[in-house]
């Protein structure tokens, strides 16, 4: 093959092969692409001298088309209800989450289930605010065997969750394990809270709880 003929060949073959192997990199590209330019600020009328030049120019702003927005990811957020909110919402529901809430145990459904079955075996759902005392509690409140009032449900609460602490262990026990609302009650009628035991659960009922709403001005609001 005669030279001239080879180098030509050669040369193509070294060419074709720059072609596939010369490639521009992330970065080359990240330096030829910007997005569209933003208009922050329209031009002002009526300026005149430099400022009718500076005014002239819309200013703008440039941001790299390669720049991308970081994933954040978000927990799970939640809240625990507050004094005033449990007693602006009202319910013996409300009532019996505070004095789980006074005494530092789960507010879970069995715990709440049984707070609410135990006030409806000492006032009924209708009127289970009765003296601001809806478990008939002795303690702060002024009254031997529980027919003592307190000011409001906040404070009933508070002395309902501190007798507990101070001479209940068994149902504070299983208030604080999470227990079945069945074992919870059990506690309850084996402690001396009353005088009868609910006679050993005959005298307790486990069908769903009303929910009813007590005035404000038993709140103290």
């Amino acid at each position: 093959m005669p030279v001239l003929h080879r180098l030509g060949v050669a040369l193509a073959v070294i060419a074709l092969v720059s072609g596939f192997s010369i490639v521009p990199t992330d970065a080359a590209l990240a330096a030829t692409l910007t997005a569209p330019d933003t208009t922050l600020a329209p031009a002002v009328p009526g300026s005149s001298g430099r400022n009718a030049e500076r005014a002239s120019k819309e200013q703008q702003l440039l941001v790299d088309a390669t720049l991308a927005a970081p994933v954040i990811n978000r927990d799970t957020l939640g809240a625990t209800d507050s004094i005033t909110g449990l007693a602006r919402i009202g319910t013996n529901e409300s009532w019996a989450q505070l004095v789980l809430m006074f005494g530092g145990w789960p507010q879970t459904e069995t715990n709440v289930t049984v707070m609410l079955r135990w006030m409806r075996q000492e006032n009924g759902p209708p009127d289970w605010w009765n003296r601001n005392n809806p478990l008939n509690n002795g303690y702060g409140s002024g009254g031997g065997a529980g027919l003592g009032s307190y000011p409001d449900l906040v404070s009933a609460a508070k002395y309902c969750a501190e007798n507990l602490q101070r001479g209940y262990p068994g149902i504070v026990a299983s208030l604080k394990s999470g227990a079945s609302a069945d074992a919870t009650a059990a506690a309850i009628w084996a402690s001396p809270w009353a005088t009868s035991h609910y006679a050993n659960g005959a005298h307790w009922s486990t069908r769903p709880v009303e929910l009813v709403q007590a005035p404000p001005s038993a709140w103290g609001l």
